[in-house]
């Protein structure tokens, strides 16, 4: 049976739309009379949003206290199995795990994205610790195949379907003639000299449709610095300065809003791309990692490469300009949340765990 009192351990509580989208998502499809405890960095926030219990996310200590009061741990989406961040982000959910696990409680992968495992030591890690594991859902077939590939025998329950953030309710769009809306985020892909071609190419698209710009950060610790970084780095050209305009939202629904509204939106974040389909909006994808490559190619949709650009803003511009007031179907997005509902029937209360 699945846990009544499960620890939901994610990126919660960070000011991050997308890890609030995953947490909303999961809340959703828990069986009623479940009674999660949240981990969180600002747990006032989780608290007061979603009227849960939570602890502290950046305490093992207090994390550790939290599963002792718990039946059970599920790992809700994102990819928390993974040496990007640190080799030490990787250890923490392995102690996780096999803490769990330790003390006879089921441990559920929901969601996951698994990888990228730069190193030995982390894919030896990984091939350790996934046969503790309970059930499993992937968020794209290439972290299945990696599971398998690490050795994960194949459980009844195990599947893969696209992100679950694809089960929230989408929207009807009214945004033809909208502005374009930006999702960037900093990264170690974009140079001084990349930024001015993207820059360069936005200020071309927005000049000839006559389109206000509207940046949206959808992480408040990363992303709402960087139209001013851009700025006073002299690389925003002044006509597209005079045309945009910075939103600050902290909600999916909010961001869904703003969304709904727009001609285009250039999403470098996964969940802004997820998000602005199922606002119905045009979107076209940046991609600085394979997930958004992914998701991207699973619409499809138009889709730029940070780390191999075109040389010349034109090329960009034409690209960008293509998809302007140019929805994607309605087949298309509901394609995608039918195959993202194999996470639901993950944790459905039919599933025995142990």
């Amino acid at each position: 049976m699945f846990p009544r009192q499960p620890l939901l351990c994610g990126y919660y509580g960070e000011h991050n739309i997308g890890d609030d989208a995953l947490l909303q998502a999961l809340l959703a499809q828990l069986p009623p009379g479940c009674d999660p405890c949240i981990t969180a960095a600002d747990q006032d926030l989780v608290q007061q949003r979603f009227g849960v219990r939570s602890c502290d996310r950046r305490s093992l200590k207090s994390v550790l206290q939290a599963l002792a009061l718990s039946d059970g741990v599920v790992f809700g989406g994102g990819s928390l199995l993974q040496d990007s961040t640190s080799f030490r982000s990787l250890l923490y959910y392995a102690a996780l795990i096999t803490a769990a696990r330790l003390q006879r409680k089921p441990v559920v992968l929901w969601g996951q994205g698994l990888g990228p495992l730069r190193r030995r030591r982390s894919r030896a890690l990984v091939r350790c610790v996934l046969p503790l594991v309970s059930a499993a859902s992937w968020r794209d077939a290439a972290s299945a195949e990696l599971a398998s590939a690490l050795g994960r025998p194949r459980q009844p329950a195990d599947g893969w379907g696209c992100d679950p953030v694809w089960s929230l309710e989408p929207q009807h769009w009214r945004g033809r003639h909208g502005p374009i809306v930006l999702c960037w985020r900093p990264t170690s892909l974009l140079q001084s000299h990349h930024w001015e071609l993207l820059l360069k190419a936005l200020d071309a698209l927005a000049a000839r449709s006559q389109r206000e710009v509207l940046w949206l950060p959808f992480h408040q610790g990363q992303d709402v610095t960087l139209l001013n970084q851009l700025r006073d780095q002299g690389l925003v050209p002044e006509r597209l300065l005079a045309r945009s305009r910075q939103l600050q939202v902290s909600t999916p629904e909010q961001a869904m809003a703003v969304f709904s509204g727009a001609g285009l939106v250039l999403a470098m974040r996964l969940h802004a791309l997820i998000l602005g389909a199922l606002a119905g909006a045009p979107v076209a994808a940046l991609s600085y990692d394979p997930k958004v490559a992914a998701a991207a190619a699973a619409l499809p949709c138009e889709q730029l490469d940070l780390a191999s650009l075109p040389d010349q803003a034109s090329v960009i511009s034409s690209a960008w300009e293509a998809c302007l007031d140019q929805p994607l179907s309605a087949e298309r997005i509901a394609a995608q949340q039918r195959s993202a509902l194999v996470h639901q029937q993950l944790i459905s209360p039919q599933k025995e765990l142990n």
